[in-house]
């Protein structure tokens, strides 16, 4: 694997690997340090051309913990600001000795068009484009959902998958790139996905898409979930009106109290409430909701720190500058410096 563009094109294998890979990673973010050694020497570099907290930071995190050297470059105050393309900063970057390009852009297609180009021989990380894909996002929501499948099956969740899983992703499906990548790696790994919107706010083609479509939150509730998705309400991203008010939009498809106590009427006590944040606390959900036990909203920003440093990790700990180590015997090592 080369480059992480989009959860299409990650086979089951691949994903597993990815989530067992991040298995590992999250062992070592319970030690009392949390470092390893294995991407030392190893430059990761984070491209953001929109504004981002969770993303970049999680990343920068990923990349610190696994020693690699990080730089942040945002688009605003940089030469972007004054016209420099795509192109141009790619250049500059490999000319530093990037390793590793984590992109967030506002255009759909940019990882992959940076990715197809000769402009810089780095691993390029899809952090979200435009409306597309954001496939680390994708992939710590099936890392913890399959956290949560395997504790209900008493089982481990190393090799496991999501046969049999029901998810319904509810919201602003149309400018979400973060359902787009969740349908088609939930059903890679055997879920069973139900999107929940207004027609208004679900995109064309969908129903070429590998999931059912509903447009009844509470139909779709009482046929039974295993786990709910809420997507933020991008308002920025809209240009017109997409629902009649932002009370009409939270009664009908937010997440509120009185769907929080359906869930136990209903008798699915392990249901569990997932939020890809930020959060529009009072229109796609409740505050008690987000804050209510069920919710896994900390927990997907905490294992997001894992995912990310398993696909950093698989990318360029393959590099030939430097023989590669196992996770574990890099652990094992780190261990023994710490104890010294």
């Amino acid at each position: 694997m080369k480059h992480l563009l989009s959860t299409q094109d990650l086979s089951r294998s691949n994903t597993i690997s990815i989530l067992d890979t991040a298995e590992e990673m999250a062992a070592v973010g319970d030690r009392e340090v949390k470092k390893l050694p294995a991407l030392r020497g190893r430059t990761v570099v984070n491209l953001f051309f929109e504004d981002s907290t969770r993303t970049r930071i999680s990343f920068e995190a990923a990349a610190k913990r696994l020693s690699a050297d990080v730089i942040n470059f945002a688009a605003k105050g940089s030469s972007v600001s004054k016209g420099e393309s795509l192109k141009d900063t790619a250049q500059t970057l490999s000319a530093m000795g990037a390793d590793a390009v984590v992109i967030r852009h506002w255009a759909s297609g940019a990882p992959h068009r940076l990715a197809a180009t000769d402009w810089i021989d780095a691993a390029v990380i899809n952090a979200g484009d435009g409306t597309h894909e954001h496939p680390t996002q994708a992939l710590l929501d099936a890392f913890t959902m399959r956290r949560h499948w395997a504790r209900l099956s008493g089982t481990g969740s190393e090799g496991a998958d999501l046969k049999g899983m029901r998810v319904a992703i509810a919201g602003d499906v149309l400018h979400s790139r973060v359902a787009r990548s969740n349908v088609w790696l939930l059903r890679t790994l055997g879920a069973e996905v139900t999107l929940v919107a207004p027609p208004t706010l679900l995109p064309i083609g969908v129903e070429k898409w590998p999931c059912k479509v509903s447009y009844n939150l509470d139909d779709t509730l009482a046929q039974g979930v295993d786990a709910v998705m809420m997507l933020r309400v991008q308002g920025e991203r809209m240009n017109a009106s997409f629902f009649p008010s932002t009370r009409e939009y939270s009664r009908r498809w937010g997440f509120d109290d009185n769907r929080l106590r359906a869930l136990d009427r209903l008798g699915m006590k392990d249901t569990i409430i997932m939020h890809p944040g930020p959060m529009n606390r009072g229109l796609e959900i409740s505050a008690a909701a987000a804050d209510s036990p069920r919710s896994t909203v900390l927990a997907q920003v905490r294992n997001g720190v894992s995912v990310r440093m398993a696909a950093l990790y698989l990318l360029l700990s393959g590099d030939t500058r430097e023989p590669a180590q196992p996770v574990l015997a890099t652990a094992g090592t780190a261990q023994t410096k710490e104890s010294n």
